[in-house]
């Protein structure tokens, strides 16, 4: 009886190789979906790919995205079918050097006023794994819930989660007028009316109606969340951290990722409590927030920037960590953002760094006029992109 045939190696080579403190030219052997070997030089070996002096970094991690989202509602009132848009979610993240994404799901939901949203995120996550299941999809899936504390039905939507759901994070959501990342009520009634063609009187109605529901649900929510993530195991995330307050109430809560705090205050304060501080991709591509808060860049030039996510834009991801490397003439230490910091805040130690032994999950980029352009990714050693 014939022995059963063993995978040959793959190997990378002549590649600017993105390790967690230096970029070295170099390459690597992968074996069984691992780095197996780490080598330095220009040689490119019998059949070993030739990456020709691109870069080589670990394939990317998002922890916070509306992407799927975006997928599935197209525009408003809109439900596109949600397995063409899994799919498609799937491998947009693969084409921008993406491998490992947290499928940010919105738990709780409106039941009365004309501005309702319905529940959608069990259903979700059953098609999500039905796919995980049956292996069409690309790169890795994790859960994070983003539990909405002003709204009508957030204890009932959470209890159908359990343990068994890989549900990563789970972020306590407020979105009150007049707080948190719409502090300013201009900003979120320009948003509420560009996103969902309300009027003024529709928007002053919604804002009358989400001050009630905080009243009336407000404490028990953010109770049962927290109560609900520490049950699943996941990662505890604030978001919108606006003040040295908001930030002590989340670390009695048990967070540890700061999502896009507000303020240069909370992002200081997290830091000062072991807090990670994420912000968003696009914001430091834009060089502010779209809501008139603190800025990205601001935070990162303070030392105060943990974390990037691609936020609503999928290539920001690769292109705010290399625009942080290049700004800094540190490249390692803008793809920490959106590697190993990452993969560090949510508890995967698998995946992040190039280093034998962990995942072969990678991503090939060079740069056309100072942007990235991938040329390849490959999850655990298999190309899907």
């Amino acid at each position: 009886m014939p022995l059963p045939e063993v995978p040959a190696p793959a190997i990378f080579a002549n590649a600017r190789l993105v390790l967690s403190d230096e970029v070295i030219r170099g390459g690597v052997v992968v074996k069984d979906g691992v780095i197996a070997e780490i080598f330095t030089g220009t040689m490119v070996p019998i059949g070993a790919i030739n990456c020709e002096g691109d870069f080589l970094s670990p394939g990317l991690i998002e922890l916070h995205t509306d992407n799927l989202e975006r997928h599935i509602s197209p525009r408003p009132g809109v439900d596109w079918p949600h397995s063409a848009a899994i799919l498609a979610h799937d491998a947009e993240f693969a084409g921008v050097g993406v491998t490992t994404v947290f499928d940010a799901m919105r738990v709780g939901s409106l039941t009365s006023g004309k501005s309702k949203y319905k529940k959608y995120a069990r259903q979700m996550a059953d098609e999500i794994l039905a796919h995980r299941a049956q292996g069409s999809l690309l790169i890795s899936h994790y859960f994070h819930l983003r539990a909405e504390i002003c709204s009508e039905t957030l204890i009932e939507e959470m209890s159908e989660f359990g343990p068994d759901d890989r549900i990563g994070i789970v972020s306590l959501m407020d979105h009150t007028p007049g707080q948190r990342q719409f502090a300013d009520l201009g900003q979120m009634r320009i948003y509420m009316q560009g996103k969902y063609s309300m009027s003024d009187e529709d928007v002053e109605d919604h804002f009358s109606l989400l001050r009630q529901i905080k009243e009336k649900y407000g404490d028990a929510n953010e109770t049962a969340a927290v109560a609900n993530a520490t049950a699943y195991g996941s990662v505890i995330a604030s978001h919108d951290d606006t003040t040295a307050e908001h930030v002590i109430q989340s670390i009695k809560h048990g967070v540890s990722l700061a999502e896009f705090p507000t303020t240069k205050e909370a992002a200081a304060a997290c830091r000062e409590g072991g807090v990670s501080v994420m912000m968003g991709a696009p914001n430091l591509l834009r060089g502010g927030s779209h809501s008139g808060n603190v800025a990205a860049g601001d935070l990162a030039d303070a030392g105060l920037l943990d974390i990037l996510s691609s936020d609503y834009v999928p290539a920001s991801l690769l292109m705010s960590a290399v625009k942080l490397g290049d700004e800094s003439g540190n490249m390692a230490a803008g793809f920490r953002t959106v590697t190993k910091a990452p993969a560090m805040a949510a508890r995967l130690e698998d995946r992040g760094e190039i280093a034998v032994g962990l995942r072969a999950d990678l991503t090939r980029f060079r740069l056309v006029d100072a942007y990235p352009r991938t040329c390849g990714v490959w999850v655990q050693g298999k190309r899907v992109s």
